[in-house]
């Protein structure tokens, strides 16, 4: 009988699906919510969390104890700095060698092109990530610690700093941060947190090894370029479109204005957290807001959706390579939503925009909500789940799961950019 081995990508989607699973079972022990949770809703908010989605069927709040709280917060730090850079960490605290295989399920994990240096940046990452959660913990318990108590005020730092690093929209607090919205402290140290945790870790040690701006590599340079950009543009447009819708931002002063309008215009690109209403926003802008979220964040980060740089890869079209492997990603990714859509469309009672929008915030692992997810069906349950657990992994990484050939032995060129 011919043994089988497993390839790296199947490695990485068992060990994902199995940890979600746990996590689903955690949630339904009788001390982790306070009124009970059905199987498929504890896989939903398991799922979601692992996938730094950050869509929910129950309220964080209100439905889990800080025991199912703190489940949560650790499936999304687990989920969003990555399986194999716990592990790792694991493996050189036992003393124990990591192998050409564990390298290239690392190199997997972490959206790498080649095997080199791949344990270098894992054990990197983990100690950047938990620096500027502790940094952001200490800012933010300072905004929080006078308004509930020391023990409720760092625990809700803790949280937040996580959730938001990890760009997985969690809260809990019902409203997201809505009360919050005109916060300065809290508007600049979340979005930067998740900025940080969705640009993508290659670039920030990039930008933290290299002094001068022609020496970066060409994936930072179209990082830094392309947010830039796309968050400036993104702020002037979502302004000026809600600048006179009396349910949002209208009788906010200019400054106001300018604080939502902010935080709105980045957090679509799959932070999820919320400081307005998502429901009550135009659809004009909603229909951007849906775009911003198809995009994502950075590679090799926290954030899910096709990528900016796989968009970046389209639109200047640079090299045949890139836009071969970034359309299929694109085609791929739109198949997905599509379908999703279509099904929901079928299962759920709600306005066609409203699924569309749950089915991208599902698949770009945002976690943005019209109101549907509370509402959603057994079967729309389930496509989201899938959808959001495709999402996080990428479309591209199930296709090579079940491929006969290993991607490995694909070529890079001379310079590479990270495209999913």
């Amino acid at each position: 009988m011919k043994d089988h081995s497993w390839s790296p990508p199947q490695i990485l989607i068992v060990t994902f699906v199995s940890l979600i699973i746990f996590g689903a079972a955690l949630l339904m022990l009788p001390f982790a919510t306070t009124n009970g949770i059905s199987f498929i809703d504890a896989l939903f908010t398991s799922t979601s969390a692992m996938t730094v989605t950050g869509l929910i069927v129950l309220d964080t709040a209100t439905a889990f104890t800080m025991f199912g709280q703190v489940v949560i917060m650790l499936l999304i730090q687990l989920g969003g700095l990555g399986i194999m850079t716990f592990a790792v960490f694991i493996y050189i605290a036992i003393g124990k060698k990591i192998g050409l295989k564990q390298r290239l399920i690392i190199k997997q994990a972490l959206n790498q092109s080649t095997i080199g240096g791949v344990v270098k940046l894992a054990k990197r990452l983990l100690l950047f990530s938990l620096v500027v959660e502790c940094i952001a913990v200490v800012f933010l318990s300072v905004r929080w610690v006078p308004e509930y108590g020391w023990f409720q005020g760092i625990y809700a730092s803790v949280f937040h700093s996580i959730s938001a690093f990890n760009n997985a929209g969690f809260s809990i607090w019902s409203d997201s941060l809505s009360g919050y919205v005109i916060d300065p402290v809290v508007n600049v140290v979340i979005t930067l947190l998740f900025m940080i945790g969705g640009i993508g870790f290659t670039v920030v040690f990039d930008l933290w090894k290299t002094k001068k701006f022609k020496r970066l590599a060409l994936q930072t340079k179209l990082m830094i370029v392309g947010t830039l950009i796309l968050n400036i543009l993104s702020f002037f447009v979502i302004f000026l479109l809600e600048f006179n819708n009396p349910a949002t931002i209208a009788d906010f002063s200019t400054l106001g204005k300018i604080h939502a309008s902010y935080f709105q215009a980045v957090t679509p690109r799959t932070a999820g957290f919320n400081t307005l209403d998502i429901g009550q926003m135009e659809e004009s802008t909603l229909f951007y807001m849906i775009t911003l979220m198809f995009i994502g964040g950075g590679s090799a980060s926290t954030a899910g959706g096709i990528k900016l740089t796989t968009t970046l890869a389209i639109l200047l079209a640079t090299i045949a390579f890139f836009i071969i492997k970034a359309l299929a990603l694109t085609i791929a990714g739109m198949c997905v939503v599509i379908f999703t859509t279509f099904v929901l469309n079928l299962t759920e009672d709600a306005p066609f925009l409203t699924i569309l929008f749950e089915s991208v915030s599902a698949f770009g692992t945002v976690g943005l909500s019209m109101g549907l997810t509370g509402d959603l069906t057994f079967i729309g349950k389930v496509m989201i789940i899938g959808t959001m657990l495709i999402g996080k992994l990428g479309p591209l990484t199930f296709a090579f799961a079940f491929a006969t050939q290993s991607p490995d032995l694909v070529k890079a060129p001379e310079e590479d950019i990270l495209t999913g």
